[in-house]
């Protein structure tokens, strides 16, 4: 119980940490000078680049891991990821629709409107294939499923894109990163996400009832269909509205649960916020990392969490393998 009392006051200062350490970091070291400096060029850098970055990593992080918890908690499966499951990349795939049929830049709510909508889409049909008694294997399938069409959706604008600069920045922004970013992007993810979560945060009643599975929770009381629609929307807004200003950055919703699950106890809703503070931390490091690696530019950030996300993903599959053998 002690432990558990830490774990948010610990994480937040983390968060508080690693935030610190983004706006600092680069291939220009800010000073603490530079809040009162009348230095035209430090600030620029300062309020226009790296305080965005920062406050961006911080609420994507913070989306995709609740996602990833509520995920995992109403599917009761430790492989539940909006990004293994495909949902991503079906978020990815309504942005890039928008991009190619040049409605993305009539007003600047369409793109990330395109992503929840292809978010939303994926979850319904992530719902309607694996349903949610689905085993292990039929949801890794689903996902698999889900990826391949829109990854093939994709493919295809990118082969009919008129441009190859064009196509060159689809699939630079579908890797997924924080840079260049500014206080627009912010201001238009923002409020979808903090929806998005409140949606997630209203189901927390219904998540820990179907640890008692389906007929444990309708007996408590939860409307199930309520529940997984309320989730599907909320979802569908973190993960979509995260998806179409940073591009894909994958494995967050996977890793940081499994990492506090231990610490927080097996409860869903005990772990929600948790893994949303979690989230934005795992996300700024992997941001202070990438601009701290050798070489003439910055790796993408979803290059890097997917290197860290795909053996911790491996790993997991198979001790999952291991205790049904």
């Amino acid at each position: 119980m002690t432990t558990r009392r830490w774990i948010m006051p610990s994480l937040l200062a983390l968060v508080m940490l690693l935030a610190i350490a983004s706006i600092v970091v680069g291939r220009i070291v800010l000073g603490w000078n530079v809040w009162l400096d009348q230095d035209a060029i430090g600030r620029t850098i300062l309020l226009e680049l790296r305080l965005p970055r920062a406050l961006l990593g911080i609420a994507i992080g913070a989306a995709l891991g609740l996602a990833g918890a509520a995920m995992q908690g109403y599917l009761r499966n430790p492989l539940a990821d909006p990004g293994t499951l495909g949902v991503s990349s079906m978020a990815a795939f309504g942005a890039v629709l928008s991009i190619f049929f040049g409605i993305a830049d009539l007003q600047p709510w369409i793109l990330p409107a395109s992503g929840v909508a292809g978010a939303m889409v994926g979850m319904v049909a992530l719902f309607l294939l694996a349903g949610v008694t689905a085993s292990a294997l039929t949801l890794v399938l689903s996902g698999v499923i889900l990826s391949s069409i829109a990854v093939a959706g994709i493919a295809l604008v990118l082969s009919l894109s008129p441009s190859p600069w064009a196509a060159g920045e689809i699939v630079r922004w579908l890797l997924g990163a924080l840079a260049d970013r500014s206080l627009d992007d912010l201001l238009i993810s923002t409020p979808l996400i903090a929806i998005g979560a409140v949606l997630i945060l209203g189901a927390r009643r219904a998540l820990d009832a179907l640890t008692l599975g389906e007929a444990g929770a309708r007996s408590l009381g939860i409307d199930l269909g309520r529940a997984q629609w309320q989730l599907a929307g909320g979802v569908g807004l973190v993960v979509g509205a995260s998806v179409a200003v940073s591009g894909i950055i994958g494995f967050v919703g996977l890793v940081v649960p499994h990492l506090l699950r231990p610490l927080v106890g097996a409860k869903p809703s005990a772990l929600l916020i948790p893994s949303a503070v979690g989230g934005a931390a795992l996300v700024l490091a992997g941001d202070v990392v990438v601009r701290l690696l050798p070489g003439g530019s910055e790796v993408q950030l979803g290059v890097v969490m997917s290197l860290i996300g795909a053996p911790f993903f491996f790993a997991l599959l198979y001790s999952m393998r291991r205790q049904v053998t």
